[in-house]
């Protein structure tokens, strides 16, 4: 049995805790940080969310002629500390892997570490996946600042 690869990053946000917990949660916010043409050349089709444990997820996006559906499930909340979920793509789900966001309160800024625990046949992503979500973590800091 293969090691899953494990991606982290760390990332430091001149925002509360809160605020920079909700970013995952909030449509409106998801919509400005982690999607759309503000991120790649992608037009968002439509993301939806039911924020609670076992509440799933669908972010689709459209790239080119090709639309894709960001899948999960949320499996732990516990605000503002917390965030769990599985993350894969509509129609792959033996795909699934765990993402987890640990956020630390420091005065008026946090500290949040994600966690993307990749199924070991995504093993060659893992470089990918690694620069999208620091894109992506990046995109929500210049959004916060605005």
């Amino acid at each position: 049995m293969s090691t899953p690869p494990i991606v982290k990053i760390v990332r430091r946000y001149q925002a509360a805790a809160e605020k920079v917990f909700d970013a995952w949660l909030d449509l409106g916010m998801l919509s400005r940080w982690m999607f759309g043409p503000d991120m790649r050349d992608e037009e968002i089709v439509r993301l939806t969310l039911d924020a609670r444990p076992g509440g799933r997820f669908s972010f689709v996006v459209r790239r080119g002629d090709q639309e894709i559906d960001h899948v999960g499930q949320y499996l732990e909340i516990e605000r503002p500390r917390r965030l769990k979920f599985t993350w894969g793509l509509a129609g792959m789900s033996v795909d699934e892997s765990w993402v987890t966001i640990d956020i630390v309160a420091d005065g008026g800024a946090c500290e949040l570490t994600l966690t993307h625990e990749l199924d070991p046949a995504w093993s060659d992503y893992a470089d990918r996946t690694k620069q999208g979500w620091t894109m992506m973590c990046g995109k929500l800091a210049e959004v916060l600042e605005r």
